[in-house]
């Protein structure tokens, strides 16, 4: 444990920091997961209503969350590019399949 105050302050602000990081990168973990439940429905299903439905409203919000992410500093803006594109490519295999 430390003994100087700004060392005791800092131990502070990683823990909290540690826990704001994993808080961002476990929602993208769920909403990338929903989003790839949502293409398998669609591909079960595929009507106009459950893509908007599901696929457009997953999607967006995985995108919408992993920008976040990268904004709060909890994820690099490569690795961000590199799980949207993951995504994008997802679906772009799906409508090429169906």
């Amino acid at each position: 444990m430390a003994n100087i105050k700004s060392a005791m302050k800092r131990i502070q602000v990683a823990e909290r920091n540690r826990l704001r990081n994993k808080s961002y990168k476990s929602a993208v973990k769920t909403l990338t997961k929903t989003y790839y439940a949502a293409l398998d429905a669609y591909a079960a299903d595929p009507s106009d209503e459950e893509k908007k439905q599901a696929v457009d409203s997953s999607m967006s919000a995985a995108f919408s969350k992993i920008d976040k992410a990268v904004k709060r500093g909890s994820i690099h803006k490569n690795a961000a590019a590199r799980r949207k594109s993951k995504l994008a490519h997802a679906r772009k295999k799906q409508e090429a399949s169906a």
